[in-house]
Parts: C-alpha cells; sequence; structure tokens
C-alpha cells in the first residue's frame, strides 16, 4: 500500500510517541495508531465462510458434504428456471449418464430421416481382453434388434451391448459430442465406447482426481436434461419416446426414486462405475410441476452409501422446489387496490 507523505510523517510522529508511553498502555497506542494512519482495512480477516444463495442450497450442500468423496449436485426448477448448484461446474465420470445423449444423437437422426426405429442393428458383444491392452476394446456382433428395442434395453436397463450399437450406429463419440455441442452443451465430453470404458475401468480414483474423458458437469447435464423435457432438439414425437421410456428404466430403485413420495414421476438414467455412482432424470410432481436434476456422487465407502446420499439429495430438492412452488402459488399480490390470491396453472 501506497502511503502520501502526511501520511507517513503522520504513521512515524505517532510511533515515536508510542515509544515514549508506559509498556502497558504501549500496544494500544501502536494499534490506534496504525488505525489511523494505515486505516482498519489492512487488519480485518477475510471472510472465506462459504455463501449460499438459498435455504435450499445450504440444505444440498449439506448433504452433498465432500468429506468422503466429491459430489456434484445440479438441479433445474423446470418451471421457474430456479437453479441449485453444488460442485456443479466440476467434472464427473458420466458412466451409463451418457446414455441419454447417445439416445438423442440417434433420435435426431431419425427426425431427420437418416436412421429409423425399425431397422434393426447388432448388439456389440465384448470380446475378452486385458485393460488398456489397446485404444478400443475388441467387439463382435451379436443378436440384431430394432432400433426401438435397442433404446428400450439401453435406457431402462443400461444394456451396454445396445448402447454400443447404437454408438456405431450414429457414428461413435465423436458423433455425440458434435450433437452436444450443437446443442449448447460444452461441458459433456464422451471418449470411448462403453466396451472399452468398463474394461479399462478403476484406473483413476474419481473421489479425488478428475478424468475428463468420458465427463460432464453435473450443470450441463441438467441443462441437457433442461432442454430434451422443454423439446429445444428433437420433435415431439421423438422427444416423448425419450422421456416415455427414461420413465421405465428399471436400474437405480434406491437412488432418485428411493424416497420420493407415492405419485410422482421419475424419468431418469443411472451411471455406476468404480467408486462412483450417479442418477439424472426429470422429477414431475403429481401437480406437473417437474425438476430437472443430476447427481453424481464418488467414494462415501461404499455403492449402498453411496445410493443412499443419491436419494436424500433428490428428495430435499424435490421438497425445496415443492415448498417454492406452493409459497409462489399462494403469494399475494396487490391488484386494483385490493390483495388477490394468485393460484399456479
Amino acid at each position: 500500500m501506497k502511503l502520501g507523505t502526511l501520511g507517513r510523517i503522520a504513521a512515524g510522529l505517532a510511533l515515536a510517541l508510542s515509544l515514549t508511553t508506559p509498556a502497558a498502555a504501549r500496544g494500544e497506542n501502536l494499534e490506534t495508531s496504525f488505525d489511523s494512519a494505515f486505516g482498519t482495512e489492512a487488519r480485518a480477516p477475510q471472510d472465506f465462510s462459504a455463501r449460499y444463495t438459498s435455504p435450499l442450497a445450504q440444505q444440498i450442500a449439506q448433504l452433498a458434504d465432500p468429506a468422503r468423496g466429491r459430489i456434484g449436485v445440479a438441479a433445474i426448477d423446470l418451471v421457474t428456471g430456479e437453479e441449485v448448484g453444488i460442485l456443479s461446474d466440476q467434472r464427473f465420470p458420466m458412466a451409463s449418464t451418457s446414455k441419454i445423449a447417445i439416445a438423442a444423437t440417434f433420435l435426431e437422426g431419425v427426425d431427420q430421416g437418416r436412421f429409423s426405429l425399425s431397422s434393426e442393428y447388432p448388439l456389440m458383444m465384448p470380446v475378452a481382453s486385458r485393460p488398456f491392452s489397446s485404444t478400443r476394446a475388441p467387439v463382435r456382433p451379436g443378436e440384431y434388434h430394432s432400433a426401438r428395442t435397442l433404446l428400450d434395453l439401453m435406457l431402462t436397463r443400461s444394456s451396454n451391448t445396445a448402447t454400443d450399437a447404437l454408438l456405431k450406429a450414429v457414428g461413435g463419440p465423436a458423433a455425440v459430442n458434435d450433437w452436444a455441442r450443437r446443442a449448447g452443451i460444452a461441458n459433456f465430453n464422451l471418449t470411448r465406447d462403453i466396451a472399452t470404458l468398463v474394461r479399462d475401468d478403476g484406473e483413476f480414483n474419481p473421489a479425488n482426481h478428475i478424468d475428463i474423458r468420458d465427463s460432464a458437469t453435473p450443470r450441463d447435464m441438467a441443462r441437457l436434461l433442461q432442454g430434451l423435457y422443454q423439446g429445444q432438439w428433437l420433435t415431439p414425437a421423438s422427444r416423448n419416446l425419450l422421456i416415455s421410456t427414461m420413465e421405465k428404466c428399471r436400474t437405480g430403485v434406491r437412488r432418485i426414486p428411493a424416497q420420493l413420495p407415492g405419485g410422482v414421476t421419475v424419468a431418469h438414467k443411472t451411471g455406476s462405475l468404480n467408486n462412483t455412482s450417479s442418477d439424472v432424470g426429470i422429477i414431475t410432481g403429481p401437480d406437473g410441476h417437474a425438476i430437472a436434476v443430476a447427481i453424481y456422487v464418488t467414494g462415501q465407502g461404499t455403492r449402498t452409501s453411496r445410493e443412499d446420499r443419491i436419494a436424500m439429495i433428490a428428495r430435499a430438492l424435490y421438497d425445496g422446489y415443492g415448498q417454492s412452488a406452493r409459497q409462489w402459488a399462494t403469494a399475494r399480490y396487490p391488484a386494483g387496490g385490493s390483495t388477490t390470491s394468485v393460484a399456479a396453472n
């Protein structure tokens, strides 16, 4: 900090005066002199405490405590646009949650007339090979199925062989990345087919290492869900097929849906790899109020613990956004000199 000439003279005189005072008062005089010459800002400690945009964000941050492994959360209210995020701009392993983007890429081709849901493609069956022994894990063609069946197997049962069948049909990871970029999903990076991803799993510990391969941020995954739900990139028929198929997901019953009340619809896709579990999807309440949610959990000791964490976070988000919606629906606004109750549609 640069002081003017008068400031330096004042500081020197104050210091000299303090040295002639008794020792007991010297400390107080030094502090007073310092404050007078320099101001208190230089001594005030900086505040590095966490700040949250809402009580809901604070609650989610507590549930997403990273002490036992990184946890990333992003949620978007699909009615109001309100967002909540915890480590939402950090990269996490997508695992099988990437299958939503693969499905969207194929369905875009259907909308453009390049593919057909009735066309048949072979399952891509993995051939045994040592981890990291090749750039791509070897596969062989298996039984043929229609694209509609492959989509169902990929999204409801998380079939890897069905996924690689459609991934090959669209042109591989590069084609899916291209779709994501055109959709404005910048932090999405699919690098390998599922056979290679699974074969080489365990190279890094995602709890303390960020690998940009086959990764996405929770925020961008939630935005991907938001765009699909709102019909931004697919025809109504393809959009409805994708969402309705995700509603039939059979994996992850202990994750997003586990603690939600009856009458709630969940269209979701799970992901699991070494020391990481995830679930992303759209939660729709009985009143039609929907939120897009992306939850990525690493560490936590066991898979069961990770799944419990996902379930708790999903319930907190559902309750929190529901409370916000109820407050909006019952808010009272002055209209024409009177107070009117406004109901949500």
